[in-house]
């Protein structure tokens, strides 16, 4: 049995403050940082509702709701770990992740493959798994923050 989810995050620049901006679990620039409660990595929280969505979790706004005092700052790897934890207890592994970054800046190409290679090992699966694809929206002014749209495709364990 297979089952697909589809993830979506999105989250505005602003002062940093000393918090880099993240995706993916990797710091990527000191310059620009994501508003949210949590560290808003927005690869991560979009991965995050894509594997709940398929195995017909909550999602992460309910499980960590963005008020509650104990996810202040929180490293975004704590909500993908629940969701590993909730499918692999459901009997499901992930197949592939397909993730569409979309921003002007920062240039996401350079930054990929070592996306990839981390993503790899919070999700523990190959790094032909994982695809990403940054994009911008050749010029219709969203500078404003990145957003991110993930497909999961996870596939029943076979019991042994």
């Amino acid at each position: 049995m297979f089952r697909i989810g589809l993830g979506f995050d999105s989250h505005p620049f602003g002062e940093c403050e000393g918090k880099p901006l993240k995706l993916g679990g990797v710091v990527l620039t000191k310059e620009l940082c994501l508003k949210g409660h949590s560290d808003a990595d927005v690869l991560l929280h979009a991965i995050t509702d894509a594997l709940l969505g398929a195995i017909g979790e909550k999602d992460i706004g309910q499980l960590f709701p963005p008020k509650d005092p104990r996810y202040k700052d929180a490293d975004s790897f704590l909500f993908l770990k629940t969701a590993l934890k909730l499918l692999k207890a459901k009997r499901f592994e992930i197949a592939n992740i397909d993730c569409v970054i979309i921003c002007d800046k920062p240039k996401i190409s350079p930054h990929k493959e070592r996306i990839r290679e981390n993503l790899s090992k919070l999700l523990e699966i190959a790094e032909e798994r994982i695809n990403l694809k940054g994009k911008t929206t050749e010029g219709l002014g969203y500078s404003e923050g990145i957003t991110v749209i993930c497909t999961a495709l996870l596939a029943e364990r076979k019991l042994t």
